[in-house]
Formats: structure tokens, C-alpha cells, sequence
């Protein structure tokens, strides 16, 4: 995410507002499609993982960019049990409440969840719903590597690879990779050719799909390998795409 103000020693992103939406001044790049931001989340990370389908009691969802939460919010109404599930989020730059409030008053079917977010930030862990949700502070090149976890799906949402290199770098594809249950998947709103590369290179099985709304593509993957886990496992295979 883009830099901005210092806030208690994190730093905050520079933003403008363009019909509502917050902009990341650094990457001049929406937090979300300016048309309708929550039904981009549904069709690029939901659906994109096969989500809601493949939700069960214990599935970890991970993802890069935290941003305005809005991703978190979709899975939560996405997902009402029985039994929790949760979701990691790595970001450099957390947004400020007031800004936060601002982008998600966008989305008032998701009040309730985005009251719960709202009411509990700038905590860490924060119950949404039936989502345990972490958000770790910090550039994901170092933070990702010491998560001791394994997603069964990735939202990989940072800003436009042109704009925003660092969260596309190919060694940090390959960290999501390792952190990556057997048969986990990702999605991605980007078609770039490199990120498509650097995510098959790591072990994906990848696929450009059809994208939301104007964006004619995006990118899917399944991890069908047994990946080098952070404990040098290798897990249960889960439900796949």
C-alpha cells in the first residue's frame, strides 16, 4: 500500500477519493473497482477460489493487501458457520479508521460486519462474523516469511503490478507458495504475463480466466504439488477448485 502519514510509529497511505473510492496517491490505483467493489470481490477472490463452496470449519484463507477490508467483509458474509474459519492478512500500510469508515459506507449490506471491523480497529485480531481475522503490519517480504501458517486460499490483491512491483516480486510469489496448503488455491485480479509466470515457476497450476467487469482477464492457480510447508511438511490435501 501507498505511504503516507506516520500514526504511532505505523504509517498510514496517502489517499484522494474519486467518486467515492479511495485511491492510493503512491500508486494512483483504486482500492476497489469504481463501479461496484463488492461484486469485483466476489467474482475475482471468491469465486475465484471457489469460495463459498470450498468453505469448511478450519479453512485459512491468507491474503496480500489488506487495504479497506472489504475482502474481509465478503468472506464473512460468506461464510456463517457451523464452526469458524481464518483469515491473514499482510499489510504495510494500514488505513486510518475515519478513512476505512469512509470506503466501506459504499457497502451498507455489510454494515454489521463492517461496524464489527470498525468498532475493534486498530486491533490485530479481530472476530468478524464466523471469521477469525489477523491483519500483520509490515512489508510481507519479511513478515510473510515468518508466518507459521498455510492458506488454503490466497487473495493476492495488492495494487497493479506496474504501479506496485514489491508484492509481485518473484520471491515473494514463491513465499505464498510455500505457505500454501497441498491443493490450495489463489486469485488474482492481474493478467500480467510476468505475475502469471513467477506464480506457475513457484508450483501453481495457473489460469487466465475471464476478469470482472471491463478487465477482460485475471488469474487463477491450484497448488497440486506437496509444497515445502514452513515446518517441512506436508499437509492433508484439501477440496481444489
Amino acid at each position: 500500500m501507498g505511504i503516507g502519514h506516520d500514526d504511532g510509529g505505523e504509517k498510514r497511505p496517502a489517499l484522494s477519493w474519486r467518486d467515492g473510492v479511495p485511491v492510493a496517491e503512491a500508486f494512483g490505483d483504486p482500492y476497489y473497482a469504481l463501479s461496484d467493489g463488492l461484486a469485483e470481490t466476489r467474482h475475482v477472490f471468491l469465486a475465484g477460489n471457489g469460495l463459498p463452496e470450498r468453505l469448511t470449519a478450519g479453512f485459512q484463507v491468507a491474503e496480500l493487501g489488506f487495504g479497506t477490508g472489504l475482502n474481509a467483509l465478503a468472506l464473512a458474509a460468506a461464510w456463517q458457520g457451523p464452526g469458524r474459519i481464518a483469515m491473514t492478512s499482510f499489510e504495510a500500510f494500514p488505513m486510518d479508521r475515519d478513512d476505512m469508515a469512509r470506503a466501506l459506507a459504499a457497502f451498507p449490506m455489510l454494515a454489521g460486519l463492517g461496524a464489527a471491523l470498525l468498532d475493534a480497529w486498530p486491533a490485530r485480531r479481530i472476530a468478524l462474523g464466523a471469521v477469525d481475522l489477523e491483519i500483520v503490519v509490515g512489508d510481507a517480504r519479511q513478515t510473510l516469511p515468518a508466518w507459521e501458517g498455510r492458506a488454503d486460499a490466497w487473495f493476492l490483491d495488492g495494487f497493479a503490478p506496474a504501479r506496485n512491483p514489491e508484492l509481485w516480486e518473484v520471491g515473494l510469489l514463491a513465499e505464498v507458495v510455500r505457505h500454501t496448503a497441498p491443493g490450495g488455491t489463489f486469485a488474482t485480479y492481474t493478467a500480467a504475463g510476468h505475475v502469471r509466470r513467477a506464480l506457475a515457476a513457484a508450483g501453481f497450476t495457473v489460469a487466465r480466466v475471464p476478469g470482472y467487469g471491463r478487465k477482460r482477464h485475471m488469474t487463477r492457480g491450484i497448488l497440486t504439488g506437496a509444497a515445502e510447508t514452513p515446518s517441512g511438511g506436508a499437509g492433508p490435501v484439501r477440496s481444489s477448485l
